[in-house]
């Protein structure tokens, strides 16, 4: 099993609720973990793989597309990722609000989808 990662993608999205997140926007990162079975030869050429620039751009282009749910986000983000990459045989990812706008809350919120297919 092979598992390619995209850690911590920062973007400044307006996702969420309420009018000042749409306006405002906020600071969110992204994490994408998928796997996929190893081929019978060692991998030599990107074609034999997933490939991470794909992924990322497919990530940065949802990102930019306002949604009030993070969960929404982060089921959509791994289905166009198998669409685009079959071989993907298990997918997680996580999509972290930075500063969601709760008063006096510290720290962050997280929603993370975790998908295995058959």
């Amino acid at each position: 099993m092979i598992k390619i990662s995209l850690h911590q993608l920062k973007f400044h999205a307006y996702h969420g609720l309420y009018e000042e997140e749409k306006k405002t926007g906020n600071d969110f990162e992204v994490n994408l973990d998928a796997w996929f079975e190893e081929p019978a030869d060692i991998i030599r050429q990107l074609n034999q793989t997933i490939n991470y620039a794909t992924l990322y751009s497919l990530v940065k282009k949802r990102m930019s597309i306002p949604e009030p749910l993070l969960e929404t986000i982060a089921m959509d983000i791994a289905l166009q990722s198998k669409a685009q990459f079959p071989v993907i045989c298990e997918i997680n990812v996580s999509v972290r609000k930075v500063n969601p706008p709760m008063l006096n809350f510290q720290g962050q919120t997280e929603v993370s989808f975790h998908k295995k297919y058959e």
